[in-house]
């Protein structure tokens, strides 16, 4: 992750800018938190906060505490407590905000979650993490032939080495239980690190690695989006959107988050729609659902007979045929409420050509025109010659 004008090197140090990640444009890396409460001063005889977010490799954030009272802020390059030795990562969030951010994941201020700063990251200390960090494809790329070797049913996703390279996390996907028990014994001996093995879901590898969406954007998953709701079909459903498993799946295979994002709009227009299984009994037949228009308050109805002829209906209307019918009561045609709205739409609404555009085959229309003219003097020619 980068902004327009800079690409990151392997360690997240932006190669142009050599911002360090704070850039005026919202800094390069996924999930940032903006601190808006960095130009305003804390009340005189007040503290400031000695707990601060630490960013790791693809946005794995925690939170430390800066016991030491070290003068940090954000982009600083810190070393922090790690299980075992120390791990490297950049600081990403200092000040009051940081208690925002711990209440919003319920942690508690004196939790054991929260580990030591032990120091600014020195010189040596970022040309280990560096050279450690250069390592990753390849040990990638050897631990799956690895784990192809010894046929074990996983997917290895993302190696992450630790900041003084003395230990690796490996995290995976696989759909079982796997016993990788001989796989971390060949990974220590090849490769002389300790071995962590995490797994994580598909939507969390999909988060970790990133990509481009259908829109045309960055995943959701992988920039803003930190907690992962379940997404069903009735999603889909409710939103009249036709259940095709290749559009409406994601990158990672599961149904696209997005699907939650407008469903309480939907939901909240739902409230005065009747069934649509419900049939509309009427003297000429009995009226059959077709499809609807949620936000513009409109059904279509077809008698069972003549599938063919669809009859446009408002909600009210629906809802008093319905009501008609609970009173054993039939409505004379569905045509005497559609002419109503057809007479209505006709009045309201009116085409405007604001661009002044033609037709898309003028240009074929003009072909044809000249091929006619071709032949007719092709005619006139042979007519001549004869």
């Amino acid at each position: 992750m980068s902004c327009n004008n800079c690409s990151t090197e392997t360690a997240g140090i932006p190669k142009g800018c050599k911002s360090n990640g704070s850039c005026g444009t919202g800094s390069c890396d996924k999930l940032t938190v903006f601190d808006w409460l960095s130009n305003m001063s804390l009340p005189t005889g007040q503290a400031p906060f000695d707990i601060v977010e630490v960013r790791f490799k693809n946005g794995r954030k925690h939170f430390y505490k800066n016991a030491k009272k070290l003068p940090i802020c954000i982009g600083d390059i810190v070393a922090v407590e790690a299980s075992p030795g120390h791990d490297i990562g950049t600081v990403s969030l200092t000040g009051e905000l940081v208690k925002v951010q711990l209440r919003k994941k319920n942690i508690a201020v004196d939790s054991e979650e929260i580990k030591q700063i032990y120091r600014k990251a020195s010189q040596r200390d970022i040309d280990i993490w560096t050279a450690s960090r250069e390592k990753e494809l390849d040990v990638q790329r050897k631990s799956r032939l690895i784990i192809s070797r010894l046929g074990l049913q996983m997917k290895l996703s993302d190696v992450e080495y630790q900041g003084d390279g003395n230990k690796a996390t490996f995290y995976y996907t696989a759909d079982d239980r796997v016993d990788f028990r001989q796989l971390i014994k060949e990974l220590a001996s090849t490769f002389r690190i300790r071995v962590e093995m995490k797994q994580v879901g598909l939507r969390q590898e999909a988060a970790r690695l990133g990509g481009i969406g259908s829109c045309g954007r960055e995943l959701c998953c992988s920039t803003w989006l930190t907690d992962f709701r379940s997404v069903s079909t009735s999603s889909a459903r409710y939103q009249q959107l036709s259940l095709n498993p290749q559009k409406l799946a994601g990158q990672c295979g599961k149904l696209k988050c997005c699907l939650n994002y407008e469903l309480d709009s939907y939901l909240d227009a739902l409230k005065g729609f009747p069934k649509t299984d419900t049939w509309l009994k009427t003297e000429k037949g009995i009226g059959v659902f077709q499809k609807m228009d949620i936000f513009k308050g409109l059904f279509w109805y077809a008698y069972k007979d003549n599938p063919v002829h669809w009859i446009t209906l408002k909600v009210d209307q629906v809802n008093e045929i319905i009501e008609a019918n609970k009173q054993n009561k039939k409505v004379e045609s569905l045509e005497n409420y559609a002419l109503e709205l057809n007479f209505e739409s006709e009045k309201d609404v009116s085409f405007t050509d604001v661009v002044g555009q033609d037709s898309l085959t003028r240009f074929d229309k003009n072909k044809r025109r000249r091929g006619k003219k071709r032949r007719n003097n092709r005619r006139k020619t042979n007519r001549k010659n004869a």
